[in-house]
Formats: C-alpha cells, sequence, structure tokens
C-alpha cells in the first residue's frame, strides 16, 4: 500500500523542522518553503512560493492526500496588518486550493492565544468555550477556525484546528519550577503525533484541539484530543522539571 503524500507548509519554522524528521517514515512529504529553503531530504519534494498565490498553492496542493499548514506570522506583537496578509489571506488561500484541487484534510495550526484572555484569569480553558484572543495574532487563528468550519459544512474540506502550546525542546522544561511553561509545554514528539493522528482520524471531519502534551499542571483541556483523535501525549512536563 502506498504512502499518504502530505504537504507540510511553513517547513523551515522550528515545527515544520520537527516534523519533516518526525513524519519522513510514516509519509511521502512535500514541504512548502518561501524566504528560507532546507536542504532536501530523502522521501521529499521541495516547492518554493508564497501562501498567498491562490494559483501556486493549487499546484502545491495537488495530488496530496492532506497539508500540515504551519506557514504563517507567529508573533503575538504582530500588526494586523501582518497577520491579516501571512495567517488570515494565507490561510484562505490554502482552503480554497485544497477544494479546487480536491485534497481533502488540513491539519490547521491554531494556537492558545485564541483564547489567551482566559489564561490571564486562571479560567481553565476546553476548546468548546467561545474563543477570547489576546492579540491580532490569536484573533486571526481564531479566524482560520471559523473560515476551516465554512469549508467543512460547505465544501466538505476536513479541517482539524490544533491550539499548539509552548513548542520547546525537552531542555527548555528541565530545572524549572512554578513557570508557565509546566502548564502549556508541547514536546516535539507529541506534536508529531497531534499531527499524524489528525491525519489518520478520517471519521472526524473537523475538530478543535489543545495542543500541549500531557502535563500534569495544564490549564487547557487534551481530553478531546484524547477521545475523537485517540492522543496518548508520551511527555508531561513534570517529568524534566
Amino acid at each position: 500500500m502506498s504512502k499518504k503524500k502530505v504537504l507540510i507548509t511553513g517547513a523551515a519554522g522550528s515545527i515544520g523542522q520537527v516534523l519533516r524528521e518526525g513524519l519522513k517514515d510514516r509519509y511521502d512529504l512535500r514541504v512548502l518553503y518561501n524566504r528560507t529553503v532546507l536542504p532536501q531530504q530523502e522521501n521529499e519534494e521541495i516547492r518554493v512560493g508564497d501562501i498567498t498565490d491562490l494559483g501556486l498553492m493549487e499546484d502545491v496542493v495537488d495530488g496530496c492526500d492532506a497539508v500540515i499548514h504551519m506557514a504563517g506570522n507567529p508573533s503575538v506583537q504582530a500588526s494586523f496588518e501582518d497577520v491579516h496578509h501571512q495567517n488570515s489571506l494565507g490561510t484562505y488561500c490554502l482552503y480554497e486550493a485544497c477544494v479546487r484541487r480536491k485534497c481533502p484534510r488540513v491539519i490547521f495550526a491554531s494556537t492558545n492565544h485564541v483564547t489567551g484572555e482566559y489564561e490571564k484569569e486562571g479560567i481553565y480553558t476546553t476548546p468548546d468555550m467561545p474563543v477570547r484572543p489576546d492579540s491580532f495574532y490569536g484573533a486571526s487563528k481564531a479566524h482560520g477556525e471559523a473560515l476551516g468550519r465554512y469549508y467543512t459544512d460547505n465544501f466538505g474540506l476536513a479541517v482539524i484546528c490544533l491550539r499548539i502550546g509552548s513548542f520547546q525542546p525537552v531542555a527548555s522544561v528541565t530545572g524549572r519550577t512554578g513557570d508557565r511553561i509546566l502548564s502549556t509545554w508541547l514536546s516535539h514528539r507529541d506534536t508529531v503525533q497531534l499531527c499524524w493522528r489528525g491525519i489518520e482520524t478520517e471519521e472526524i471531519k473537523f475538530g478543535i484541539y489543545y495542543g500541549i502534551s500531557g502535563n500534569k499542571r495544564g490549564y487547557w483541556s487534551i481530553q478531546s484530543a484524547i477521545d475523537e483523535l485517540g492522543y496518548a501525549p508520551e511527555d508531561n512536563a513534570e517529568d524534566h522539571a
């Protein structure tokens, strides 16, 4: 049986690089770069271009079974103009290209900042609570989630939204006590697992899930990811603190 063809956008970013390594044996990878192009790995196609170029994106997604959409501006301090272009317009172009070229599934990199105002008030948060973004960045990702829901309902595109926490290597939590990262940490291998489970759980056509490891102090619920995607986190920040 042939492997699925999976596109990773934003492949030069910190998460994109981990996914390239972690998924290379599971899938045939196609990676999209914009400004920075990394050396080609075995079992990998390289494409270069701007996520906001719809015509280009149609060509890039053509023949893919799924997309892991990591491209965009990740800065909480970013201006409205920056996130509107890279995040909102870029995500639209990706969804639209997938529909036009019949790529059935997208794993959308959302963010915990979609509900960042709850965190400021110390409120334990589940994915079904109303969004309360803490920045233009968070609002742009909330838009990506809502746009994904629209594309699921109207065009049948499956969209799995992962509200990513603090994506960091193990060294970032080693020796830490009482810090935010002990609640919000997402390890490299748990990131990889969330993405492949989002791809393989084909019965789920739309879902929003918090992307953190199995942290004892976690204040975002990952229960729906466990129940619906079969997520089984391998890491807990407390084990490394």
